[in-house]
């Protein structure tokens, strides 16, 4: 039995789900961040169970074949990238491996047919979106960067490896350096989480990456920040910066945007395109952060949905339409459903942009308007669409929604997923009340991470 400080050498074997390493030692489980399958490592036990342990990378004593060298100085401290060390290739292993197991494991479904998975054409500089947390250090200056992995220390980050440049630029950093010289220069404060005090909590920044446009939303914890006109002008230098606004939160917790959105400059929105549909994005909008790898996926989504033209569709959890309006040029009707009030209205302006007559869009929970839509219409044609889509949040889908899905009876439902072990979940359910999975397709959305997107593919009987 091993205990808090022991240190010892092993081999690594095995990778976790979280990206960490996995070594044994008489059947002893180790696991070892930054660690990669075929290391020979130097470990200190750090907290130690019965079964198993926690160890801290002291030293690589034989690198893993698997193993690359990170771009980012702060990879293995910053909690944004977990395998940053591991080569793309084994990356793409560890990915394909961590959906199939969960679908094995957690949903219990044999002999199912899983494609390789959809590779990313570029595995750095991909991220149209950043949120730094501001904070003082213990010199009481202002520092923004990343969280550390599992903490809110921040890890000081003044270039990412995986944010997205216009043109070569990197304006995450150019923008956060022209809002900490503001806040100095006016002595603004930042927040102080323990406290609950201090102004500037967060800033989140998107980019267009076919546009360029950018969008600044200053995550405040108060009502107004002082010489916002000042600081509107300074950021306006940047040609590229389209909508400027602040975000009002001043609860406790990890959540950050708040309920209310201000404006201090531009239309409230920026616009980027997937594919050939455009799409206008508010700083509350959910857009997928890597829009090259998103048109991939949303093409294999519209493959599985293998739409004629006469097709009724209903795209729950839809956000800003970006899968509905896909789904639309090919479809009779597409009805979307999401909770988020401003997402749906930007939903609706980004159908009316594009041309698109033939999507409606709903608010609220999708369990609940589903229900309630299904209930109380008595239009058979309409209560079973041809095709489900469903992209829910990593809690996977309501219990509630599963079961109207099932009421509903469509002959398609593609699963869109952004976590493989509530989708295996999911579909437990599914295939255990008559639907059979016809294939999933992994992609890789997140390069560095240990994140991975999914589309599944489920029908009745003997329709593929």
């Amino acid at each position: 039995m091993y205990k808090k400080n022991d240190v010892l050498e092993l081999d690594i074997l095995d990778q976790g789900n979280s990206g960490e390493g996995i070594g044994k030692v008489d059947g002893y489980a180790i696991f070892i961040k930054d660690a990669i399958i075929g290391d020979r490592v130097k470990v200190k036990i750090m907290k130690a169970k019965k079964n198993y342990a926690f160890g801290k990378l002291l030293e690589v004593l034989k690198p893993s074949s698997f193993r690359a060298n990170p771009k980012c100085d702060v990879s293995t401290s910053c909690g944004g990238c977990q395998i940053q060390e591991m080569c793309y290739e084994r990356q793409l292993k560890f990915k394909w491996d961590k959906v199939y197991n969960n679908i094995k494991r957690i949903g219990g479904i044999e002999n199912f047919k899983m494609k390789d998975i959809i590779a990313a054409d570029s595995q750095y500089f991909y991220r149209n979106k950043a949120q730094f947390p501001v904070r003082e250090d213990r010199d009481g200056n202002i520092i923004y960067g990343f969280f550390a992995g599992r903490t809110h220390s921040i890890v000081k980050c003044e270039s990412c490896a995986l944010g997205l440049k216009v043109e070569g630029k990197d304006f995450y950093n150019k923008i956060m350096n022209i809002i900490i010289n503001f806040m100095n220069e006016y002595k603004i404060k930042a927040y102080n989480e323990i406290k609950n005090t201090g102004l500037v909590r967060n800033v989140l920044i998107r980019i267009g990456q076919r546009t360029g446009e950018i969008m600044v939303c200053i995550i405040i914890n108060g009502n107004k920040l002082p010489n916002s006109e000042k600081l509107v002008k300074k950021l306006c230098e940047i040609e590229a910066i389209k909508d400027i606004s602040i975000s009002i939160n001043k609860t406790k917790g990890n959540t950050i945007m708040g309920d209310k959105v201000i404006s201090l400059y531009g239309p409230g929105y920026i616009e980027d395109f997937i594919g050939n549909v455009k799409f206008r994005i508010s700083a509350k909008s959910f857009y997928q952060v890597n829009p090259m790898q998103t048109y991939k996926l949303y093409s294999k989504a519209l493959e599985y949905a293998n739409l004629t033209g006469n097709e009724l569709v209903w795209d729950l959890y839809c956000g800003i339409g970006t899968i509905s309006l896909f789904l639309a040029k090919k479809a009779k009707k597409v009805i979307g459903v999401e909770i988020v009030d401003a997402a749906v209205e930007n939903a609706k302006e980004n159908a009316k942009i594009n041309n698109i007559e033939n999507a409606e869009f709903l608010v609220g929970a999708a369990e609940d308007v589903v229900s309630e839509y299904y209930s109380s219409n008595s239009d058979d044609a309409m209560k079973t669409p041809d095709v489900i889509v469903v992209d829910p949040p990593r809690k996977g889908c309501d219990e509630k929604l599963i079961e109207t899905m099932l009421k509903m009876n469509a002959n398609r439902i593609v699963y869109v997923s952004c976590d493989s072990a509530t989708l295996a979940r999911d579909l437990k359910i599914l295939c255990e009340n008559g639907y059979n999975i016809r294939e999933v397709t992994p992609c890789d959305m997140f390069p560095n991470t240990t994140h991975v997107e999914s589309v599944c593919l489920l029908s009745k009987g003997n329709i593929c």
